[in-house]
């Protein structure tokens, strides 16, 4: 019986809850200067002088550098479609342009010592104006990079023909919706060190893929790739923040090179909610037409994103919310307009999920406001537009290749599991009671895309002397339980027991090359990438056992349940995997470079019951209960988890999460004392429908799920929210979906 598809739970588990992980911040490096950061409370001014002296002089203080000590050039635009000219120095020299910006640095013996001396630097501001507004900073009155002459970065442009697409629409609604900006808040914030040989640099960092994060540190340095060393260890979250280097971890390693010694920097959470990268902040105009019996004809989608102050990885953001914009749907007209501009704030980046929530959060937003107009179930408006299974593979009107999808059937199932006709009975019940506290019944039906690049990934088997095995793999673990994932795989395939499987990953000395993490994409080519390393492993012990058994190669066989090889019809004599790897003295191993057929494109329905307080507008999750396909499934218990806490995170987007400024740009949430971080006490008991459709495109059959969580829920927590008061006259709420907002609703059409 094989393993795969049984719930088996973490190995990884027993080290963590021992106090056995391995983190930056607790790394053992005697002598180490520590870092710290002289950032600008301005949003944007001119720097006309910063003064040192008191610093330098303090006691324990090895260095202090502005930005004119820099020898770097400042980082690119991040995608080669963006402007060229705004680029981000690595420390500010002239102009800073979000509050958090680094623009001085304090080297120390202690760190308490270096934090004591940053207080001490005085800059000297001259106060700029202030750019938050998506709609200003698109009309350009203020322009931020002066060389770039506009605010905006990145358009992705509507097809011309696009422009009539709602001419005999029989109903047409619009909605401008508020994806607001949020905080990824891992549980550790960002942290390395660095040490500096004379030969080489060795880098450790809370990064999501060592591969890249030394690309991103040699390229930057002028190193040249074998000259650097980058190792992640254990990584407390990610979210997709984490992935490339920042300015404050790239100066590490700058500095140590410029003074060889140790260096190191950990974050502390203030720095973490004002420098480390935000994600969504998107602006959204939907338009939606079709017919009165409520099929869709036509859909449309204007964005705009904020990117922050420089150019960065948000900022391309839209591409994958134009690339999802139809979502399940079977429209035959749709058109998607963006421009990514800058604002004085700090920089968008990737965050679970990375766009295509979005694109979610639109559509699925939209097409209840639909089925209001029409007067219809917004479940049966979702059943008459989805796209039909029979029509998979397909490639819809933005360009997705969408691989497999049972959409009506998703919903079905999570329909049938809340028990809707009850709840919309119920729903009526209170309504009809004039209740203070009403039922509210939100859906959404999405679907993403997971290894959105289609790229491939790295893997290797190494049999060990003691007849167990090393499984490398260029894919990152931050949580997700991929040692437990890999293990299963290369246990079902070679037999050799899990608790002899060990799990290497994150150290460009130990694995030759890989992508790292994220997308969802780990385990579809991970895994799959290490499934072929260890079938590629088994036809080279048949070559060995056949040697040692005297007989034809083809005549080998491998029993997995025993863990050894054997002539096929004669179990005895044998060979075991210990046996092959210690009559051999050459090492047994294969490696793989896995390419999969293309991307995935992962789907569910959610349903989410709330109630509402309508006298002070308080909500309450009381269930929640999602049908996430991933395609085939390797271990149920680590998908739940993924799901479980990707609907936490879209819950708390929906009801809680809002990175805040005022006026002058400062942050008002820069700390978990003012930010909406949700607890398990505004959640609720989960209730996992599951559902598998297989993918063609890799050789496991599975879909990334690490995401997908986050993606359905938002939306269906926003529009139960609106539809617990809906029959007030609420039409919409922005998010996140506040007491005081919904309060503050109800009483406008009261």
């Amino acid at each position: 019986m094989s393993i795969l598809g049984t719930r088996v739970a973490r190995v990884e588990d027993p080290r963590f809850l021992t106090g056995g992980g391995t983190y930056i911040a607790n790394l053992d490096l005697p002598g180490a200067l520590h870092v710290s950061y002289v950032r600008s409370p301005m949003a944007h001014a001119r720097i006309t002088n910063i003064d040192i002296d008191e610093a330098k002089s303090m006691p324990g203080v090895v260095a202090v550098w502005t930005g004119e000590d820099v020898d770097l050039d400042p980082l690119p635009a991040a995608h080669p479609f963006m402007k060229k000219e705004v680029t981000w120095p690595l420390i500010a020299k002239d102009t800073v342009r979000y509050v958090g910006e680094i623009v001085a640095m304090v080297l120390s013996t202690e760190k308490v010592l270096g934090v004591d001396a940053a207080e001490t630097v005085i800059v000297d501001y001259d106060p700029l104006p202030v750019v938050l507004d998506l709609k200003e900073s698109f009309e350009g009155s203020t322009i931020l990079h002066a060389d770039a002459g506009t605010n905006v970065i990145l358009t992705f442009g509507a097809d011309p023909n696009s422009a009539n697409i709602f001419d005999g629409c029989e109903v047409v609604v619009e909605l401008d919706i508020e994806n607001q900006r949020v905080a990824p808040a891992p549980m550790e914030v960002r942290s390395c060190a660095a040490v500096w040989d004379g030969q080489r640099l060795t880098q450790w960092a809370c990064s999501q893929g060592a591969h890249g994060a030394r690309d991103g540190i040699a390229g930057t340095l002028g190193l040249e790739k074998e000259a650097v060393r980058v190792i992640t260890p254990d990584v407390g979250g990610g979210f997709g923040a984490k992935n490339g280097v920042y300015p404050d971890e790239l100066l590490v390693g700058w500095a140590a090179l410029k003074l060889n010694k140790p260096v190191r920097w950990t974050e502390s959470r203030t720095e973490n909610m004002l420098a480390m990268g935000h994600g969504r902040a998107q602006w959204q105009h939907a338009k939606m037409g079709g017919t009165k019996d409520g099929r869709i004809t036509a859909y449309r989608l204007d964005v705009l994103q904020d990117a922050g102050a420089y150019a960065r990885g948000g900022a391309v953001l839209p591409y994958m919310t134009r690339l999802m914009a139809s979502g399940v749907y079977d429209i035959a007209n749709v058109a998607f307009e963006s421009h990514s501009v800058l604002t004085n704030t700090t920089p968008i980046m990737a965050y679970r999920g990375a766009g295509r929530p979005e694109a979610a959060a639109a559509i699925e937003r939209t097409i209840d406001e639909f089925a209001r107009v029409c007067g219809l179930d917004p479940a049966e408006v979702r059943r008459r537009n989805y796209i039909a299974p029979e029509a998979f593979p397909l490639t819809t009107p933005m360009g997705a290749k969408y691989d497999t999808g049972e959409y009506a059937r998703s919903l079905d199932m999570a329909l049938n599991a809340a028990g809707y006709a009850e709840l919309r009975a119920e729903q009526a019940r209170r309504r009809a009671n004039g209740d203070v506290v009403q039922l509210g019944i939100g859906l959404s039906t999405y679907v993403e895309t997971t290894n959105p690049m289609g790229s491939g990934e790295y893997g290797q088997v190494e049999i060990t002397a003691e007849g167990g095995a090393i499984i490398r793999t260029g894919s990152s673990s931050h949580g997700q339980g991929h040692h437990t994932s890999w293990a299963m795989i290369v246990s079902d395939v070679t037999g050799i027991p899990m608790d002899k499987i060990e799990f290497h990953f994150g150290d460009t000395d130990d694995v030759d090359r890989g992508g790292g993490t994220g997308g969802s994409r780990s385990l579809q080519v991970g895994g799959s990438a290490a499934k072929l390393a260890a079938e590629a492993v088994i036809e080279k012990a048949r070559q060995r056992a056949a040697d040692l058994l005297e007989a034809a190669v083809e005549d080998i066989v491998l029993d997995a349940r025993r863990g050894a090889f054997h002539v096929v019809g004669s179990e005895s004599p044998s060979k075991t995997w210990k046996e092959l790897a210690i009559e051999v003295s050459e090492t047994l191993e294969a490696e793989v470079d896995y390419m999969p057929e293309g991307s995935t494109f992962p789907f569910g329905s959610h349903v989410c019951v709330v109630e509402v307080d309508t006298e002070t507008g308080s909500v309450q999750v009381v269930r929640h209960i999602a049908c996430d396909d991933a395609g085939t499934i390797i271990n149920p218990l680590l998908v739940d988890g993924q799901v479980h806490g990707g609907l936490a995170q879209g819950i708390a987007q929906a009801l809680l999460e809002q990175v805040a400024f005022d006026e002058d740009g400062n942050p008002i949430t820069s700390n978990l004392a003012d930010y909406g971080f949700i607890s398990a006490a505004e959640l609720p008991t989960f209730e996992r429908v599951p559902m598998e459709t297989p993918t063609p495109r890799n050789i496991l059959g599975a879909k990334g799920i690490g995401e997908a969580g986050t993606i359905g829920a938002t939306p269906a927590v926003h529009n139960a929210v609106i539809d617990a008061v809906s029959h007030l006259g609420v039409t919409h709420i922005d998010m996140p979906c506040t007491s005081y907002r919904v309060w503050s609703a109800i009483q406008a059409v009261r």
